[in-house]
């Protein structure tokens, strides 16, 4: 388990370094950022001056090292727009990004599993055929119409739920249903496919042989061994989650990491950019370290080692 833990925690940081100086290289090369802190008429030398400031005048090689370095000590540099500190800025968005996607997530877990279940037990049933369909729809139908549509419906026609921002639970709603179907479709498809071939294995025949109701049968035996593609599916779906995030939070403004990295694009705010993908990328392969660390309790027979 310990060699298991420093290999996946080398590939971690492979990971993270690696998505850094991707994301480094492709801010840069996508325009100068002195533009937008300068008057357009301002002269070349406040220019240079300014460039050499924020330390964008050094070869490109030895920024990317001094912000790894001061990023491993917590330092994400200053945002150019606000002039704070990038880890500040996240830390006051994160919680409110996390809280959804946990919502989302949680949601789409709540209905896809019994809906896969129900669909494998009552295989070929019209209530097969229609959480099916609907699944399907879910994964077709675009993050951002559905989000419009909820918002018209529920907030507009019904005035039952609040559209923007995030000062009461039920502010939540909206924007976790949305983003919800990013994974509910695609896991209850997954749930139904895992159990209909669990359910014909000869340990759940025995089971129901030996007098086992059906519940015991489908709970205890197949749910369980049906559950590492589910897991995984879950884990590699937060990546999916946190970016429908963006689409998500700027529909219905909810205050995240979603709209900050927005609106850090659109204005060229390299420090933020950076800080966001790095934080980003620390959450989903800590989420993939999880799911691999879930296999062993899931499934004595897989040796980590």
């Amino acid at each position: 388990m310990l060699i298991f833990l420093l290999r996946r925690l080398w590939s971690t940081l492979t990971v993270v370094v690696g998505v850094a100086a991707v994301i480094f290289v492709l801010l840069h090369l996508s325009g100068d950022p002195v533009a937008l802190l300068v008057p357009a008429d301002a002269p070349p030398q406040v220019m240079q001056d300014t460039r050499h400031a924020l330390g964008l005048d050094r070869p490109l090689l030895q920024q990317f090292v001094i912000y790894l370095s001061h990023a491993v000590a917590g330092d994400l540099g200053t945002s150019l727009r606000h002039n704070r500190p990038v880890i500040q800025l996240i830390g006051e968005r994160l919680p409110r990004t996390m809280l959804l996607t946990a919502a989302a997530l949680a949601l789409a877990v709540l209905i896809a599993i019994p809906t896969g279940i129900v669909s494998a037990l009552w295989r070929g049933s019209l209530v097969d055929r229609t959480a099916m369909v609907l699944s399907v729809a879910g994964q077709a139908v675009p993050i951002f119409w559905l989000a419009l549509m909820l918002i018209w419906i529920f907030a507009v026609r019904l005035e039952w739920l609040p559209v923007f921002g995030s000062g009461t639970p039920w502010h939540l709603v909206l924007p976790a249903v949305s983003l919800s179907t990013i994974v509910l479709g695609r896991l209850a498809r997954l749930v139904r496919s895992s159990m209909l071939e669990v359910l014909e294995q000869d340990y759940v025949r025995t089971a129901r042989a030996k007098g086992l109701g059906e519940t015991p049968v489908v709970w205890r035996h197949a749910l369980k061994n049906a559950a590492i593609p589910i897991v995984t599916v879950v884990g590699l779906q937060l990546a999916q989650l946190l970016g429908g995030a963006v689409v998500t939070e700027t529909i219905f403004a909810w205050p995240g990491v979603g709209v900050l990295a927005a609106e850090a694009v659109f204005n060229r705010d390299f420090p933020v950019v950076q800080g966001v993908t790095l934080v980003v990328s620390l959450i989903f392969v800590a989420a993939n370290l999880a799911v691999d660390l879930a296999y062993v309790a899931l499934n004595p027979r897989i040796r980590l080692g």
